[in-house]
């Protein structure tokens, strides 16, 4: 009986502090639009068959991913990765501090390789457009309809 006992309190302390999910490695860095930290935005990282990691972009263009838990990593490997650059406004405004094509992964065109822990990622978007990109803001058309303007 006691070695039973023993075994029950001794082999989760073995086992180690897993805490039953994919490993993660902890990775946070700065999305940089055309050479400028971007001011605001969700960065998306989506690795196959496992679960997305993502982390807010703060005003200074920094981010920290969690898959599970805030700020918690990602699996390890070479994922697709979208950011998305969208600020709600209102129910019929947005306010885009990234063009919108880079807010889905497979139309970014971005990946990340995750194989340790890392604090120096740096997302380049180069928009090909005018420097340095300008947020703008899109009202779309009242109705639902899928029209809309965009003031620059």
């Amino acid at each position: 009986m006691r070695i039973l006992l023993l075994l029950v309190v001794v082999a989760p302390l073995l086992a180690g502090c897993s805490d039953g999910r994919p490993k993660r490695y902890k990775v946070s860095g700065k999305v940089v639009i055309d050479g400028q930290p971007m001011k605001a935005g969700l960065v998306q990282v989506l690795p196959e068959g496992n679960r997305p990691a993502a982390g807010a972009v703060a005003e200074d263009g920094t981010f920290t991913l969690g898959s599970y838990e805030l700020n918690d990593g990602v699996v390890p490997g070479t994922h697709k990765v979208a950011v998305n650059g969208a600020e709600p406004m209102g129910p019929t405004k947005t306010k885009w501090y990234a063009p919108p094509q880079y807010r889905f992964a497979n139309s970014s065109g971005l990946t990340m390789t995750v194989e340790e822990d890392r604090d120096d990622v740096v997302i380049e978007i180069d928009t090909g457009g005018p420097k340095p990109f300008q947020p703008f803001i899109e009202i779309k058309g009242r109705g639902g309809d899928a029209s809309s303007d965009t003031i620059f």
